[in-house]
């Protein structure tokens, strides 16, 4: 038995990829998989330009648009929205066993950024910024009202 040279767990002689790790362990594995890496990355960037290419000029609203084709104000949307975001869920995890959390959490995880790509396959398109705000504002309101009743 053989070792991987990656993770050292224990191989079989004949075998072209760990299996803890993944690692390849033969020339001809490690060429497989560069093949594979190189495949999928021409995929996902043929996948890119055609959706910017299709919605007439990759509109910055659809939340698939690369940082750099973005505009500024689009930028600024998004960090805003990653602060509130990420400030809310911090705030409903110093509250976790007090009721309010839940709803708090929800609507930080709501205003956040890869929520609009997440909700774009089951949904059809992406949520709205307004769609996204109205949920946060929503969840928001019901996680401080009951934080504060109870």
């Amino acid at each position: 038995m053989k070792s991987c040279p990656r993770c050292e767990s224990s191989l079989d002689d004949e075998a072209r990829y760990c299996v803890e790790c993944g690692a390849p362990q033969t020339e001809a594995a490690a060429e497989e998989l560069d093949e594979y890496v190189q495949r999928q990355a021409q995929q996902v960037a043929a996948d890119t330009g055609g959706a910017g290419d299709s919605t007439g000029g990759g509109g910055s609203d659809d939340g698939f648009s690369p940082a750099e084709a973005l505009s500024d104000r689009e930028q600024l949307w998004r960090r805003g929205c990653y602060v509130l975001g990420y400030g809310t869920i911090v705030a409903a995890i110093t509250q976790i066993p007090r009721v309010g959390a839940f709803p708090l959490f929800l609507g930080g995880v709501a205003i956040l950024p890869p929520i609009r790509r997440l909700t774009a396959e089951p949904l059809g398109s992406p949520l709205k910024r307004e769609a996204m705000a109205g949920l946060y504002a929503i969840f928001t309101l019901i996680g401080v009202a009951l934080l504060l009743l109870l």
